[in-house]
């Protein structure tokens, strides 16, 4: 198995996990923030690539389509970590597009190949994920919902890139007398 072809099989395992664990419901987001440089084995921000970018996005979609989950690619720093959506999803989540064109320098490679990838993208600020997995220590926290649970999956990582996992829940509220399920 030649090395791009090992990162998708490794995305979709990871992907798959997750989302198995967090028994993710038809219609869901799944945020994905990746250094493509990391998964490489550089410094992030430094070597993008985008037969990386092709083989995680790959797997993702893949994945996604199986478990019926929205997919968001996150955009890096120089975005405000910005994410693309499709516009269905936006519409659906009543999230407002912003202008602005994610390329490999200025957004990431995922992101970039996300926008060339996806049927209908667009790219908003803010969105409020059930899931996420973290590639390369790219801060996808700020697009979780409030309560965010690390999940420890089996693959530790992807490429080389250190491999983050959340899945999200509600917030307990009350007091002493409260009962949760």
């Amino acid at each position: 198995m030649s090395e791009i072809e090992e990162i998708r099989s490794q995305t979709m395992e990871a992907a798959t996990e997750l989302l198995q664990i967090a028994g993710a419901a038809s219609g869901q987001l799944m945020i994905v923030g990746c250094s493509t440089s990391e998964v490489m084995g550089a410094r992030i921000g430094s070597s993008g690539s985008s037969d990386v970018a092709q083989a995680i996005l790959s797997g993702l979609m893949t994945v996604c389509a199986k478990f019926d989950v929205h997919l968001a690619v996150q955009c890096c720093e120089h975005l405000n970590r910005a994410l693309v959506v499709q516009r269905r999803v936006a519409e659906t989540y009543r999230l407002e597009p912003v202008m602005v064109m994610p390329v490999p320098k200025a957004g990431g490679a995922l992101a970039a190949m996300a926008m060339s990838s996806f049927d209908c993208p667009v790219v908003v600020e803010h969105i409020q994920a059930h899931v996420g997995l973290d590639i390369g220590n790219t801060l996808i926290g700020m697009h979780l919902k409030a309560v965010a649970v690390p999940v420890r999956l089996q693959r530790k990582n992807i490429g080389k890139a250190f491999l983050t996992a959340a899945l999200t829940r509600p917030k307990l509220i009350g007091g002493s007398r409260s009962v949760y399920k």
